[in-house]
């Protein structure tokens, strides 16, 4: 079976939780290999909405294991307050797994991530403030401190230490804070015995997985235009968003994921600061909002919305390496005419067919193509019940874009993701780990 990767194709908030909550259904393990808690992935189901921000989004499966990999930054108050709420309705999380190599978060990287936005003032990035890019710095810098460390005291109280004198005279200096070692040491021993029951060295439990051909999904968050290389830099996050970047944060050879589904919204939104071509200031953003829920998950936020942007998708695919497409939210464009698709950008006198850097980003025009709407629908489960107009732009994102669309998502619901006929295209992987199980 192949190692599948599902990626965003965007900026964040593409619909990833629910393609890897569909896709888990006939998995054997789900891994998240990037990222940490600011992640909002959403879960429909039957017994009512579900919000994740570091539990894998196979969860609800029972009998799938879900490892929190290395390549993650876990925040463990947020996580065991994660754990408590699923259990408090009913989810069993006796599957989730902890590498042991994963690094911590710890409240002075949300303190300082909070500190830095405010610094910056107008030029704020818009972070979640949970102190994502500031574990990753400590981590970079050799000061962070890891799962595993917890569980090795004498050597935890040395690097604890350390961390207080080293990373106390910073905050010292630009923020008139300090550090308490001892606060810290008792915030780690209360970490160690609430985490102990599901701490796992990562490479043996991938390892094996591979080795008997286990179905394996990788959990990618935010989208390939948050990616610390390939995104809008400096409006990135602080981990790699690609695939290519998921057999380290995942414990894998990189040459294991041999499908990548690039999950994108049927338009664009992103939270945050940074160049959005297509952002739209008038009233068909605020209808794209109210129609498509488009507020952050963790935030609240109202995210910026506008049209679809074939350009960007473009970009995504080429960097990541799609082999198909999940388009979300296609049901939100219903009622639309015409519904708009970004063909190019215009900077000048010059039209550019890729993603430049974002000085240049922040210039350019969007050259739009109209396609014709279609009227309002509710969920759908087969592409014959789609509209023939939204059919057509399925066709057109997949030619502008040269990724076949596999999976179509209309609606909220679990069951309101429908498979394309011509997923035949791309080899009959749409309907291999799709199912309509509970």
């Amino acid at each position: 079976m192949p190692v599948t990767a599902v990626v965003g194709g965007q900026w964040g908030d593409e619909g990833k939780g629910k393609i890897v909550d569909t896709l888990a259904a006939d998995a054997d393990l789900v891994i998240r290999y990037n990222g940490g808690g600011n992640a909002g992935h959403t879960v429909v189901l039957d017994r009512g909405t579900f919000r994740l921000h570091l539990v894998p989004s196979g969860i609800f499966h029972p009998g799938v294991l879900c490892l929190i990999g290395p390549g993650v930054v876990v925040n463990p108050d947020r996580l065991l307050e994660e754990l408590d709420a699923l259990r408090a309705r009913g989810i069993d999380t006796s599957g989730l797994r902890l590498a042991d190599r994963a690094h911590l978060v710890f409240p002075h990287h949300l303190e300082q991530d909070a500190l830095e936005e405010e610094a910056r003032g107008a030029a704020a990035h818009g972070t979640t403030r949970q102190g994502i890019w500031p574990a990753y710095a400590d981590k970079a810098a050799r000061m962070g401190i890891r799962v595993a460390d917890l569980f090795e005291p004498q050597a935890l109280e040395g690097a604890i230490r350390h961390l207080a004198a080293r990373k106390g005279a910073v905050f010292r200096a630009l923020y008139g804070r300090t550090l308490d070692a001892d606060e810290l040491l008792a915030r780690c021993e209360a970490w160690r015995e609430a985490l102990a029951p599901y701490v796992v060295d990562a490479l043996p439990l991938v390892s094996e997985a591979l080795r008997r051909d286990a179905r394996i999904i990788l959990e990618g968050h935010l989208g390939v235009m948050r990616d610390l290389d390939w995104g809008v830099y400096p409006y990135v996050t602080s981990s790699t968003c690609l695939p290519a970047g998921a057999g380290g944060g995942a414990g894998m050879p990189a040459g294991a994921i041999t499908r990548v589904v690039g999950v994108v919204k049927a338009y664009t939104t992103a939270v945050g600061a940074g160049p959005l071509p297509t952002e739209l200031h008038d009233e068909t953003a605020a209808r794209l909002r109210a129609a498509g829920h488009e507020f952050g998950t963790l935030t609240g936020r109202p995210r910026r919305c506008g049209w679809f942007d074939a350009v960007a998708v473009r970009y995504a695919a080429q960097v990541a390496g799609f082999t198909e497409l999940a388009v979300m939210k296609v049901d939100v464009l219903g009622g639309f005419d015409p519904v708009r698709v970004c063909v190019a950008y215009r900077d000048g006198e010059r039209v550019l067919q890729t993603v430049p850097h974002h000085a240049a980003l922040a210039r350019v025009q969007p050259v739009y193509e109209d396609l014709p709407g279609w009227p309002p629908t509710g969920p759908v489960e087969h592409e014959e019940a789609l509209p023939a107009a939204a059919r057509a732009f399925l066709d057109r994102v997949e030619a502008l874009v040269g990724v076949p669309v596999t999976l179509v998502g209309t609606g909220q619901a679990r069951s309101a993701l429908l498979v394309r006929r011509a997923a035949s295209r791309a080899g009959g992987r749409a309907r291999q780990g799709v199912s309509r199980r509970a």
